[in-house]
């Protein structure tokens, strides 16, 4: 492998009991495997700022600090700016994820010429059943609306193209969507991405922020990111469900010779009212698709 063909972006908010624990053995790793090591602390309000500054320097490491919480997505997108290796793999700052795998994803994406190769957790069990139920729902609101030949999406160990990440991070949300997002920008976008098992661990230190609020606004901005790239999956259907309602609603009424019901009409005109903004949102979206 090219010297520093690879940079490891890592986010870190409030994590100053993690950082002595975990970053010095990633940065041991990166320094006997040549790879780079980006670390955005994101407005941290504990001293995660003076662990990080007690690491010392090192030539394969950088480490940024934002004034402000930008959110998750928002630290990796500072991470990607200052990137300047061929490859990226983000990683979490709480002892989850095991380092060595970085290797293993990265010969994943050689061997099968991907543009992304997602760390999969699929058959290993999750310490929290409130975060395991709300990744069951966005997976199945996923795969009803687009194709998603991947299991685990919303992985927070993924290696891909630097060019493409930055290319495409500008479109994902700063939030902990961005993973979400990021992932089905490049299906959506025709790249190849391939998903490889991982190991997990358990987090060493702290609790996580990830809760139902951050479920509700994932599938939030899964919409968003659905009608960017495919308006038409989610109005077409609506638009015809409510004309075929109004439909079959006034059959009878019109076969008794009273004509149409006024909750018929309305039924019709709200769906055709759907299929013209079903029309304008895939237009809006061709152009959208086109500075991508």
């Amino acid at each position: 492998m090219p010297q520093k063909a690879l940079s490891i972006i890592i986010p870190a908010y409030n994590e100053e009991k993690n950082i002595p624990l975990v970053i010095p053995g990633i940065i041991d790793f990166c320094r006997k495997n040549g790879y780079r090591l980006i670390i955005v602390n994101d407005g941290s309000s504990d001293n995660s700022k003076e662990e990080l500054i007690g690491l010392g320097a090192d030539d394969c490491l950088t480490v940024i600090h934002h004034k402000i919480n930008q959110g998750y997505g928002g630290a990796i997108k500072t991470g990607i700016s200052t990137c300047e290796t061929t490859y990226l793999v983000t990683m979490d700052c709480d002892g989850q994820h095991f380092v060595e795998n970085v290797k293993d994803l990265h010969d994943q994406l050689l061997l099968h010429d991907a543009d992304m190769v997602v760390g999969s957790r699929k058959g290993l069990r999750s310490n929290s059943i409130t975060r395991s139920v709300g990744k069951r729902i966005i997976r199945f609101i996923i795969k009803r609306l687009m194709p998603l030949p991947i299991y685990d999406i919303n992985s927070g160990m993924k290696l891909y193209r630097t060019d493409l990440g930055k290319k495409y991070c500008k479109i994902c949300p700063d939030g902990m969507a961005y993973s979400d997002v990021i992932c089905l920008t490049f299906i959506n976008k025709y790249h190849r991405v391939i998903e490889t098992p991982i190991r997990i661990n358990e987090r060493k230190l702290g609790h996580s922020t990830v809760s139902m609020r951050t479920a509700l606004h994932t599938i939030y901005e899964v919409f968003n990111i659905i009608i960017l790239f495919n308006p038409i999956r989610i109005f077409l259907p609506v638009a015809l469900i409510a004309i075929g309602s109004g439909i079959v609603w006034d059959i009878p009424i019109f076969l008794r010779g009273n004509g149409i019901s006024v909750g018929a009409m309305l039924a019709i005109v709200f769906g055709l009212i759907t299929l013209f903004f079903a029309a304008l949102a895939e237009q809006l979206s061709q152009i959208r698709k086109k500075d991508l």
